[in-house]
């Protein structure tokens, strides 16, 4: 529930009473103000969220209306006094009105933005040279991507071409400084090769279009719900959509600056995948909390313009996922090298005498894009040969590159416990005669 003040001429005071009734806005207080040069009456109403909007709205067309209303929650104490927990306990979802208005807000600081971009570059760029994996979570608090994506959900559910353009240039224009500043820091201190961290960072399961779906969800539902019914903060949110953004921004810089073209394409990819997929979830659950292309205070409105964005998102969100699963695995590797240890530990287990221990399935970023094999090691309880440990490597290297199309190498280290005898058996075994 929000408290809302109302000014309007006296002659329009009937249409608040009535706007009142329509909406359930409970009148707190009236005061009529008879100065000779302003003459208006000033409301006080406690109104539910959901109905701020369609309030307000009724009242446009009252000459001289001026109204505001705080973003906080109030507690209204109201007769009968047995039944607080009914008056007090504010589960309503925050105004469309409210939503919207906040979005304006929060896209208004170039400066803030900027800073706050080169600054969470700075920060992924030091963890990811250093392998600092803490570090990539301190940029992910301090990266500003959640606004500009955040707001351009909204302009997307509202059709607001306006806030749609600003959304995008903020959103290029965060994107765009942190690849600057990563690809400057790697130059700047001579970086040659890809880290360890980077290597992963930069890998892609089959799963990754999940993550933007559901940063744009929980985006959506912090943005949507009441404060006292918010059980998750906006810092929480904020920081799964810079999950989502900060590193892969990062790694575009970076793999600029040592010409890894493969670490920047499933960058790219990343990058693209995440603003859409934000867009369409975030769009859908604003709609689903009320906001439409018409409301008080908002003539711009399109429904032709929320159509069309949603329209070629979905077809970006296709064309991704199309060159996601196009059958190579540049942009799945995670997945595949979960389903080639999958494969190769089935494969031994059928084996008789063979016992695996571990198997690990990666691939790397050492040749040039899209010649990396997946480097497979295999520690097994098996008594071979050096020959026949030779040939079921090479056999399960044949089997991998059949089956998933990438080309394998194999790494099989096989022991026998009957290879190596504890030190007490072979010393008993010096010290026994021949015919005892």
């Amino acid at each position: 529930m929000r408290q809302l003040f109302l000014t309007v001429p006296p002659e329009s005071a009937a249409l608040v009473h009535e706007a009142a009734d329509e909406h359930d806005a409970a009148l707190f207080a009236r005061i009529d103000a008879t100065q000779s040069d302003d003459r208006s009456t000033l409301f006080i109403f406690e109104v539910p969220n959901a109905a701020i909007e369609g309030f307000v709205g009724a009242l446009e067309h009252a000459e001289g209306m001026r109204a505001a209303f705080a973003p906080q929650g109030i507690i209204s104490l109201r007769p009968p006094a047995d039944e607080p927990e009914d008056q007090m306990i504010e589960i309503e979802p925050r105004s469309p009105l409210e939503v919207f208005l906040g979005g304006l807000q929060s896209i208004g600081s170039w400066p803030g933005l900027l800073g706050y971009s080169a600054v969470g570059a700075i920060i992924v760029w030091i963890g990811l040279f250093t392998e600092t994996v803490f570090l990539l979570v301190a940029a992910m608090l301090i990266a500003p991507f959640a606004g500009p994506a955040m707001t351009l959900a909204i302009a997307t559910a509202r059709g607001d071409a306006r806030l749609l353009r600003r959304s995008l240039l903020r959103y290029f224009a965060a994107i765009a400084v942190s690849v600057a500043t990563a690809f400057s820091l790697s130059l700047l201190f001579d970086q040659q090769i890809a880290t360890g961290l980077m290597i992963e960072t930069s890998m892609r399961s089959s799963v990754s279009f999940l993550l933007p779906l559901a940063a744009g969800v929980a985006g959506a539902l912090n943005l949507a719900q009441s404060e006292r019914s918010n059980l998750v903060s906006g810092a929480a949110t904020g920081m799964l959509v810079a999950a989502a953004l900060a590193p892969p921004a990062g790694l575009v810089g970076m793999g600029l600056a040592i010409g890894q073209l493969d670490i920047v394409v499933s960058s790219l990819w990343a990058l693209g995948i995440q603003i859409v997929g934000i867009n369409l979830a975030g769009c859908l659950v604003f709609r689903l909390y009320g906001m439409s292309n018409e409301g008080a205070r908002y003539p711009r409105g399109r429904t032709a313009l929320t159509v069309l964005s949603l329209a070629g998102s979905l077809a970006a969100l296709g064309a991704l996922l199309a060159i996601q699963f196009s059958g190579t695995p540049e942009f799945q590797q995670s997945s595949v090298a979960q389903r080639i240890s999958a494969a190769v530990m089935e494969e031994l287990t059928q084996r008789e005498g063979i016992r695996p221990v571990s198997i690990e399935s990666r691939f790397t970023r050492s040749r040039p894009h899209g010649e990396n094999p997946v480097w497979i090691s295999i520690d097994a309880e098996a008594q071979l040969s050096e020959t026949e440990r030779l040939t079921l490597a090479q056999s399960l290297a044949d089997q991998v590159e059949r089956r998933f199309g990438v080309k394998a190498l194999v790494e099989l280290t096989a022991l026998s416990r009957r290879a190596i005898k504890p030190a007490q058996e072979v010393h008993h075994e010096r010290r026994v005669e021949p015919g005892i």
